[in-house]
């Protein structure tokens, strides 16, 4: 099942460029423009994203509406103010991160990915069809690999990170390209997807940060 969002924008471009990028989690988007409309809705989502200002009121104050018809549910704040003062307030008013416009596609949907509660994912981390298609339907040699896989992804996730770190991209293109290859062949397509992220993005830590949620949860 796919996880409903709400999405909270009054400008019309930023909201149609959101809820693009929202939709092709996939995930089902419920939009508001303002605090009023927001508080109107009573469905249960498994994520808020909440613009700073709104026509009526703050982000903020909207926050602390929703809070108390449904206590858990995690909110992301986004504004265009890139100021630290600006993240500091939204942060200590419960927002759980602090995203900041313009972004792209790609860092609003890492975002929302690592943020979304167990059980809301919006990308399997196995995908058994794509393994046995790639390994004749084998499901034994499907198995074999995925333990050999996770046996050496500690290194390669190491790999990934020390090179990161030492601003080496050629290394790590190298180590991502092969990395990308074998989530093929166990069909690791959560970790597939957040390889090809950072390759495109090398010096992005929200891909990187991606990435290392993908290894995590296969881990787990």
């Amino acid at each position: 099942m796919k996880p409903r969002l709400l999405l909270v924008e009054d400008d019309p471009i930023s909201h149609a460029f959101m809820l693009a990028a929202l939709q092709a989690l996939p995930a089902q988007v419920d939009s508001a423009d303002s605090v009023a409309d927001a508080l109107r809705r009573e469905d249960q989502h498994d994520l808020w994203l909440i613009d700073a200002n709104l026509p009526d009121g703050s982000g903020a104050q909207l926050l602390d509406g929703l809070r108390r018809l449904h206590a858990r549910t995690v909110a992301l704040a986004h504004t265009a103010d890139p100021s630290s003062e600006r993240r500091e307030s939204l942060l200590a008013a419960g927002f759980a991160t602090v995203l900041v416009k313009p972004l792209s596609a790609a860092d609003l949907q890492a975002a929302v990915r690592r943020h979304l509660p167990a059980g809301a994912s919006t990308t399997h981390d196995w995908d058994e069809s794509a393994a046995l298609k790639a390994l004749n339907g084998n499901r034994e040699h499907v198995a074999t690999l995925r333990r050999l896989f996770l046996d050496e992804l500690p290194a390669s996730v190491g790999a990934v990170e020390q090179s990161f770190r030492d601003g080496n991209q050629e290394a790590l293109r190298a180590v991502l390209h092969k990395l990308r290859a074998s989530c093929g062949f166990v069909g690791a397509s959560r970790l597939a997807t957040a390889a090809q992220r950072l390759h495109h993005a090398p010096g992005s830590l929200e891909a990187l940060m991606d990435f290392r949620a993908a290894a995590e949860s296969l881990r787990d």
